[in-house]
């Protein structure tokens, strides 16, 4: 694919962003201000120029920026960025509010720039599969659907775990029913650091009466990171652990106006092979060349940031509920 791209922070997660556009051969430039995380890209990209100085991407003439740095930084890079005439892939959260989100969308449509968020499952072959199997009726009538993300993992004190995780579902979810919810709920618990939630429960509801919850925590004994979806003929569960999409003949049958449970063993669904991160980077650089808009469009970025800030906004009101506006595009052009 004929485009390049320089990737601006090589930490944590930069470094597989690093790896895969390298194997792409799109990488052309990677910034970093640690010298820590320059040493991993050499070793990961040989050879590619690197730099500390944003100034030096911004005035570069690579065509697209890759933003990899912590959460709080993401909307200053990405407006400096779209504002130099560059595309750009931003890993999730587009920005720490809605306020902020918005405008970033807007200037990027006004300027036709490609901007991209990193919502990676919806890249994932398990969760297309899945997607195809709600879309097309497979599971029937979507009746629930929910998501436990859960690990002792790496705790952040710049961002919770309901921004840090859940962004990640709530994409999923979205997609899956296809409209956004009508009501957020959240409620959780600071037990490592004050005022920094390490748990979180967020319940969705959505016209017409499916409903969802996200659990997630990085004060837990072991890692899940599981998505059920409950439909009226059958059920699949996606296991990112276990590396699994199963599919279950299962449903509950009124007889005699009485409801029987019907059961049966699940059945393992075969889907392509494919690391979901190579996907979403293909399709970064997909976007670039034919200037259509990826899935995971600033669009969407913004639907998840406007729902994540509407946990937000309940976890601080011990879970009261929030209303989203129905018309969430027209919110955004609101703004």
């Amino acid at each position: 694919m004929n485009a390049d791209v320089a990737v601006i922070g090589c930490g944590y997660w930069g470094k597989n962003l690093v790896r895969n556009f390298h194997a792409l051969e799109a990488l052309s430039l990677v910034c970093d201000t640690e010298e820590s995380g320059l040493a991993k890209a050499r070793e990961l990209a040989p050879g590619v120029p690197q730099t500390t100085r944003l100034e030096d991407v911004l005035a570069s003439d690579v065509s697209a920026v890759v933003v990899a740095t912590p959460a709080e930084s993401h909307a200053s890079l990405v407006r400096q960025a779209i504002e130099a005439g560059k595309d750009v892939f931003v890993e999730k959260p587009l920005a720490l509010t809605y306020e902020d989100g918005a405008p970033l969308v807007r200037m990027a449509h006004e300027k036709g720039r490609i901007l991209m968020v990193g919502h990676i499952l919806e890249y994932h072959p398990s969760v297309i599969e899945l997607a195809r199997m709600v879309h097309t009726g497979e599971l029937g009538d979507l009746q629930y659907v929910y998501s436990n993300r859960l690990n002792l993992g790496k705790i952040r004190r710049e961002e919770n775990i309901l921004w840090s995780f859940a962004p990640h579902d709530i994409a999923v979810i979205l997609a899956l029913v296809g409209q956004m919810p009508i009501e957020v709920s959240a409620v959780g618990g600071a037990y490592v650091q004050p005022d920094i939630p390490d748990t979180t429960i967020t319940n969705l509801l959505f016209d017409g009466g499916v409903r969802s919850h996200v659990f997630v925590s990085w004060l837990h004994p072991f890692k899940e990171q599981r998505l059920v979806v409950i439909g009226s003929r059958q059920m699949a569960v996606f296991d990112d652990v276990a590396k699994k999409l199963l599919l279950y003949d299962q449903r509950v049958d009124l007889m005699d106006g009485e409801p029987v449970p019907v059961k049966a063993e699940p059945t393992e669904v075969d889907v392509p092979a494919g690391e979901p991160l190579r996907r979403e980077c293909e399709a970064f650089l997909e976007a670039v060349v034919t200037r259509r808009p990826p899935v995971t469009d600033g669009q969407e970025g913004l639907r998840v940031l406007s729902v994540l800030q509407a946990a937000q906004v309940s976890l601080g009101k011990d879970g009261e509920a929030v209303e989203l506006l129905a018309d969430h595009e027209s919110a955004v052009r609101a703004n």
